[in-house]
């Protein structure tokens, strides 16, 4: 089951393991010496760039297995992806060493990670016991008393009662006076958010029958404005476009439907964490070009260099978007069909704000909103609000991450697809999404901007 744990608490288990892993390469080379096998050393002691190594190759390599995000109820579901995530960790640090450290030797490595499983290995035993006799337990509310949801509460009751209390059904075909196996129907599914609130539920699993589906995306979207993680025992699959993964609890499946990619916690520092370092780092660089873009800028045609628009960002939030001007201070705000679509031969723009868009170089001083938080280096596109005020409720779902610089759409085509054809880029990345994805899509957007495609 997901964990209640907070983000600081889920950073403090990573820290832990990063330390132990340290530990164990301090110890492998206190130990190396000592051994009668192999080549003889007089000390085996590292440089300190090898500890910085092995801190960032395992703190990524952990955070992306997903071992901090949930609490699993077998220990040895845990256990397998803990060797997983280290041999993967091992593996890296190996090439790692073999193209920079070579003096390292092969016994020393291989008692380094053994003492890292051993270490490792044992604080995950100790943490998952700590969790097994925490009075702390997983609120859950079922909707819908029928055969599906009565199985899973017997299953959820039965397997693990003291990290899982189920409060009760929702049901319209009920009265709240009946209690279905012994649990009470809590009322209508219409009273589900004030009994979200009322209760401090962390967890609603969603057991209707095939014939509701239309009450099921209701009851969805109604949901999604809470902090509560959404369950969904797998009779409807027509949700694609939600970002999902089957979690296997105690032989009953459950298809999760998850707000955000973003929300375990621990994926949301790491993403956060990287747009600080990146966009401190470029704006540092960028600093005398955009200095120099705004004089070109006031020096081309009148008005101010850099300009704010409203978009919508996570949560459907307002922000003001920085950007340098690129039109005529007094150019009208939309053509002659009514739209600000944009086009190649948009009689508003000037001619350096042609170059500045053909290069993206328009969009530099949107680093100051990822500093500020408003948005990411990689994302989906910043939407205008009278664009989403036209959305279909599936649309909506783009804003469950922040807005990005750049985004899956700005690698695949930009400027000269199709306007919807944005919002299934940007579902796609959120489907998709992983650390990796955004490395990727920041190395590709490099060769997408100097090429020019597509920007206009």
């Amino acid at each position: 089951m997901m964990s209640p744990t907070r983000p600081s608490q889920l950073l403090s288990a990573l820290a832990v393991d990063v330390l132990l892993t340290l530990a164990a390469l301090s110890l492998a080379s206190e130990l190396r010496p000592l051994l009668p096998i192999g080549r003889p050393l007089k000390a085996a002691w590292l440089d300190w760039p090898v500890y910085l190594l092995a801190a960032l190759i395992w703190s990524f390599t952990l955070a992306h297995q997903g071992l901090y995000t949930t609490r699993n109820a077998a220990l040895r579901a845990e256990l397998r992806t803990l060797a997983t995530s280290i041999t993967t960790a091992l593996l890296l640090f190996a090439g790692a060493l073999y193209l920079s450290f070579r003096e390292i030797s092969r016994l020393q490595f291989l008692l380094f990670g053994a003492l890292d499983f051993a270490f490792l290995t044992t604080a995950h035993f100790l943490r998952w016991a700590m969790q097994k006799r925490s009075k702390a337990r997983w609120s859950v509310i079922i909707v819908g008393a029928t055969p599906a949801g009565r199985a899973i509460a017997q299953q959820l009751q039965a397997g693990a009662p003291r990290m899982v209390q189920v409060i009760g059904f929702v049901d319209d075909t009920l009265s709240p006076n009946t209690c279905p196996d012994g649990l009470p129907v809590l009322g209508a599914n219409d009273e589900l958010p004030q009994l979200i609130k009322e209760r401090e539920v962390a967890e609603v699993i969603i057991a209707l029958p095939r014939s509701a589906h239309e009450q099921l995306l209701k009851l969805v979207t109604e949901l999604e404005t809470l902090p509560v993680q959404i369950s969904l025992v797998p009779d409807v699959l027509d949700l694609a476009w939600f970002t999902t993964h089957v979690e296997n609890v105690n032989g009953v499946p459950l298809l999760r439907l998850r707000h955000s990619p973003l929300d375990d916690g621990l994926t949301r520092v790491v993403k956060r964490l990287m747009d600080l370092v990146i966009a401190s780092v470029m704006v540092i660089l960028t600093a005398p070009i955009m200095v120099l873009l705004a004089l070109l800028i006031r020096l081309d045609s009148p008005g101010p260099a850099l300009i704010k628009q409203q978009r919508v960002g996570e949560g459907g939030r307002l922000f003001e978007m920085y950007k340098f001007r690129t039109m005529h201070a007094n150019a009208p705000q939309q053509l002659g069909d009514g739209f600000p679509y944009k086009r190649p031969d948009d009689p508003r723009v000037t001619r350096l704000g042609r170059i500045l868009r053909r290069y993206s170089l328009d969009e530099l001083p949107q680093l100051f909103n990822v500093l500020k938080g408003e948005m990411s280096l990689v994302g989906p596109r910043p939407e205008l609000p009278w664009l989403v005020e036209r959305y279909q409720p599936w649309q909506r779902r783009r804003f469950a991450v922040p807005p990005g610089m750049t985004g899956w759409w700005q690698i695949n085509g930009r400027s000269e697809r199709p306007m919807h054809e944005h919002v299934e880029d940007d579902l796609y990345y959120i489907r998709n999404y992983s650390l990796w994805l955004d490395l990727f899509i920041l190395l590709r957007t490099v060769p997408a901007v100097l090429s020019g495609r597509g920007a206009f």
